[in-house]
């Protein structure tokens, strides 16, 4: 049996190792959705920017503000989708410079407070490599320690739970004779 368990810990190592090789590969693969679709929605803005740059000193908000009074009912109803074109494009830009960090802080910053449809997107279109530099040999061998000791704790807890208990021998109460 003790063979088994320790064949079963090879296997999670193997697959922690595995798993946690890919975590640089799918930030990279995040950072470049993000890249994209921040290009995309700089690129939808560019002219709104330029009208705002000859007509409101170079503001989105005021530009957003005067659609928005205008009697004219076609730029009133433009008004949403610039003001959701201009919100996108502030939250990649935040979103990118969030990610202008160390590995680690980049995985927090995903986990914690990434754009979630990016993420799926990400997930979904995910390529799997194998890419063998310091960041992801590192992160797969701290995935491997980390699921391990998890697991150890795990069946430690559950030895713990199920054990039955042990019969303290006690001396009668007269000694013995």
């Amino acid at each position: 049996m003790r063979v088994l368990y320790r064949y079963f810990l090879i296997l999670i190592a193997c697959a922690s190792i595995l798993f946690g090789i890919q975590i640089p590969n799918f930030v990279d693969q995040y950072e470049k959705r993000l890249d994209a679709h921040f290009l995309e929605v700089q690129n939808n803005l560019r002219g709104y920017q330029e009208i705002a740059d000859r007509h409101c000193g170079g503001s989105m908000e005021v530009l957003i503000k005067k659609h928005e009074e205008s009697e004219d009912r076609a730029l009133r109803e433009e008004t949403e989708p610039i003001r959701n074109i201009y919100k996108r494009y502030l939250s990649f830009q935040s979103e990118r410079g969030s990610l202008e960090t160390g590995l680690a802080g980049k995985i927090a910053f995903i986990i914690a407070k990434g754009d979630r449809t990016l993420i799926n997107e990400t997930y979904i279109n995910y390529s799997f490599t194998i890419p063998l530099n310091q960041s992801a040999v590192l992160s797969g061998v701290l995935s491997a320690a980390f699921v391990l000791v998890v697991v150890e704790l795990l069946l430690l807890a559950l030895s713990r739970l199920f054990r039955s208990p042990r019969r303290r021998f006690t001396l009668p109460s007269g000694g013995w004779r």
